[in-house]
């Protein structure tokens, strides 16, 4: 039987629909939109290419995106200062800083700047302490696009053991607390971690989030595995090779079309809820 295709781009197109729907409502109640505010410092190609794709995703379900643009050269204070003032704009729902920042501005002290309220791409610290205590906060986008895809494919979470190969802020480590809140066992790996084939190999749910273009081998992987790969690198490849998955795996995410539009859909999800609770009808 062929391996399951977790496809994030279907549903993410399935979900837009909705959103729109929920917009136009506001908009009729309200005569006003969700607007996302993405600032972006610097004029990093990739950057301003992530930018633009969250724009046209706000456009497709009638949103507003609101994009500030800031030189590379501003300092930390700068920063805060710009996220403060959009803090305080009652017209503005969501904020999203895009990462990377230059290496000179204090990119954890710029996301903790933003209010928990407008917290729609999941990456201040109490924002992750909240959802990790199953209290109401965004769930950093990522990896809350992953457990709606698997939702949405309705693969069995309770009880199955979860690996989770990395450990960032906005990925990795929110990812093994939103499994574990699924009544997953869960296991996170990274780059200290010893015999970490035989640790991938106890997998029933595989979530590849380590950064670098297929590191982790199909070799490693169970028979029967639900494979995510959270990992997009030049050449269309991922965190985990490709050769043989569907072989092995019994569902996976492609790359690209898996994780990537479930994370831009997240975060334009997160914004209409945002949207929905600041916003008062006429």
């Amino acid at each position: 039987m062929p391996a399951l295709i977790l496809d994030g781009k279907s549903l993410a197109k399935q979900t837009e629909n909705q959103l729109k729907i929920r917009v136009d409502n506001l908009r009729e109640s309200s005569g006003k939109t969700p607007v996302l505010a993405t600032i972006l410092v610097g004029n990093d190609p990739a950057s301003e290419t992530y930018v633009k794709m969250k724009g046209n995703a706000c456009q497709r379900v009638g949103m507003e995106s609101l994009r500030v643009f800031l030189p590379k050269n501003i300092n930390t204070e700068e920063l805060l200062d710009k996220i403060r003032e959009l803090n305080d704009n009652p017209n503005v729902h969501g904020i999203l800083l895009q990462h990377p920042v230059p290496r000179h501005i204090d990119e954890r002290k710029a996301f903790e700047t933003i209010d928990l309220r407008k917290d729609v791409d999941g990456v201040t610290c109490l924002g992750f302490g909240r959802m990790s205590m199953g209290q109401e906060a965004y769930g950093s986008a990522t990896p809350a696009g992953i457990i709606s895809l698997l939702k949405h494919y309705e693969i069995p979470l309770a009880g199955k053991h979860a690996v989770v190969v990395g450990r960032s802020a906005i990925l990795g480590k929110p990812m093994a607390m939103m499994l574990l809140a699924e009544n997953c066992t869960v296991t996170i790996c990274h780059s200290k971690t010893n015999n970490l084939p035989d640790l991938i190999k106890q997998a029933d749910i595989l979530i590849g989030a380590v950064g670098k273009p297929e590191f982790i081998k199909t070799s490693w992987i169970k028979k029967g595995a639900i494979v995510v790969d959270a990992g997009y690198h030049p050449g269309g490849v991922g965190d985990i090779e490709k050769e043989g998955l569907d072989s092995i795996a019994s569902a996976y995410t492609p790359v690209p079309g898996g994780v990537g539009p479930m994370t831009i859909n997240t975060l334009i999800r997160q914004t209409v809820e945002s949207g929905e609770k600041i916003i008062k009808p006429i």
